[in-house]
């Protein structure tokens, strides 16, 4: 199971949590930003700069991810197109999408959406907590260790 990593809004304690499972399990982690991440030297870890520009991040994972591999986003077209391959895709506040529930979560990703380009105020999410990151580390570990090397 590779991991691949939205990086470019991903929290820098998620990123953390990552590079220590990266060299807890073994496992091979992919960064993928437009701007250039600081990684720790690593054969586990790498980084990938990708041009900037709108979803170029997105496109590169997309066009790289397995059936199985992991990705880490925010971004929930993303998280349907890795669902749709066979791999897996986990919010960096822990929600796991997957088949049963990814189809809900565009449906309502597009609704609020729309409502912004109209004019609606809809908020953003929440600030980034400690419980979050909580969540995301007890769900990774719950992931690396049900689909172990």
């Amino acid at each position: 199971m590779h991991i691949w990593v939205d990086a470019d809004a991903c929290p820098v304690v998620i990123k953390d949590i990552l590079f220590r499972a990266a060299a807890r399990t073994g496992r091979p982690l992919t960064l993928v930003a437009n701007q250039f991440l600081r990684t720790p030297a690593s054969p586990l870890i790498r980084m990938i700069q990708v041009p900037g520009g709108f979803d170029e991040a997105d496109k590169y994972i997309a066009a790289h991810v397995a059936a199985g591999d992991l990705v880490i986003t925010a971004d929930i077209p993303l998280a349907a197109d890795v669902v749709a391959r066979d791999a897996h895709a986990l919010s960096p506040r822990g929600e796991l999408y997957g088949k049963e529930n990814i189809r809900e979560l565009l449906d309502m990703r597009n609704f609020m959406d729309t409502l912004r380009s109209t004019g609606v105020e809809t908020g953003g999410p929440a600030a980034f907590s400690a419980a979050d990151g909580k969540a995301f580390a007890n769900r990774l570990d719950r992931l690396l260790r049900r689909h172990g090397r």
